[in-house]
């Protein structure tokens, strides 16, 4: 059995491929990797496999359509969204009484979750960016303090600065980190309004 040799690509590259090419070929590749999520989310909500094999198809359908008008950056969590939307927005056109209580409770819990991930992972993004940003040696104290758990002491010994140098970058580095981090997060904000 050959292997696909698409599988190396990470799916924000197979994005970026397609908008910059606009070939479908990559959005192939990327939604045939996300088929069986699709198909697991329709038949949790569509409890039939006729009708969750037709919400796949329709998905792909949206999800093309969608990806023509606007870029995606997190396409796994926004795929499962646009997924779990339409077999909700299915269910209603059909007139089914399947979701309860219960299940819209368990619903809104995961889109809160979705939510609290798609934001932490945002954050740890900007943090990246921002940390790249800072002086080399606020950086390089910051990592070794905070990531890497090493004392004033020991940050002083492995980097050669004094322990009051040490001390000022670490503090200085903490307020630039925050200034760029509050700054990036605000315009992230504004963008998405």
């Amino acid at each position: 059995m050959q292997k696909n040799s698409s599988n190396h690509i990470a799916d924000n590259e197979l994005l970026e491929n397609f908008y910059h090419t606009r070939d479908s070929k990559w959005l192939g590749l990327l939604l045939q990797r996300y088929t069986l999520l699709l198909f697991g989310v329709s038949m949790k909500y569509m409890k039939n496999e006729e009708d969750a094999k037709d919400c796949v198809q329709q998905i792909f359908l949206k999800v093309i359509t969608e990806l023509q008008k606007y870029k995606v950056e997190y396409f796994k969590s926004w795929v499962y969204m646009v997924a779990r939307n339409h077999c909700l927005m299915r269910l209603r056109q059909l007139g089914r009484k399947s979701i309860d209580l219960d299940e819209k409770v368990i619903v809104a819990a995961e889109e809160t979750k979705m939510s609290t991930h798609i934001e932490k992972e945002k954050l740890l993004q900007a943090m990246s960016e921002s940390m790249n940003e800072l002086s080399k040696e606020q950086e390089q104290c910051l990592t070794l303090f905070y990531l890497e758990k090493r004392s004033y002491h020991e940050v002083s010994t492995q980097t050669g600065y004094t322990l009051m140098q040490v001390k000022s970058y670490i503090q200085n580095g903490k307020r630039n980190l925050r200034l760029l981090l509050d700054k990036k997060m605000g315009s992230a904000q504004k963008n998405e309004q």
